[in-house]
């Protein structure tokens, strides 16, 4: 004798899938924002963005973007590098590319004393505004330095950051 397979209760699969599907837009993702303050030298709070990303080679890099105190609405990027041994040289320039669009961004290591006088060599600052200004949309970038990064993956969700971070320092600024 043959027993066939009890047919699943749509009411049930039904009720399964709207709970799941609800889920997705309840539950807060891992993948949001992540903007913080901290106080500049002078006291005063500064929006900023902070993300541990690690590149094809498996290095882990530290990648902190915030605005220029100098100069009213220009937004740094800042690369540190977590191992010991790594020296970056300066000024070099950072490739930046998404889809068939490239940037070669400005390296401003030295204009800022504090990196500057770091014998360390671990960090790196260069100019944001050129690629946030030409990006209209969240899109995965590929970040690469020579002698540094050989690629390192940005995901959308960060862009998204640092263009939301460009934003508001225009409407504070």
């Amino acid at each position: 004798m043959i027993e066939k397979c009890p047919r699943p209760n749509l009411k049930y699969l039904i009720t399964f899938l709207l709970i799941s599907i609800s889920c997705l837009f309840i539950c807060p993702s891992s993948l949001e924002a992540k903007l913080e303050f901290f106080d500049n030298s002078e006291g005063v709070p500064i929006q900023r963005s902070l993300e541990s990303l690690r590149d094809l080679d498996d290095q882990n890099w530290q990648i902190i973007v915030y605005p220029n105190e100098e100069s009213q609405g220009n937004i740094v990027l800042r690369i540190v590098g977590f191992t010991g041994s790594l020296r970056l040289d300066h000024p070099t320039k950072l490739h930046m590319e998404s889809g068939l669009k490239t940037w070669d961004l400005e390296d401003i290591t030295l204009e800022n004393p504090e990196l500057s006088n770091d014998n360390r060599d671990a960090a790196a600052e260069f100019l944001l505004d050129p690629l946030l200004k030409d990006l209209k949309n969240n899109r995965p970038l590929r970040m690469s330095l020579h002698k540094g990064i050989s690629e390192l993956p940005v995901p959308p969700y960060l862009v998204n950051e640092w263009r939301s971070l460009k934003q508001s320092s225009l409407e504070n600024g």
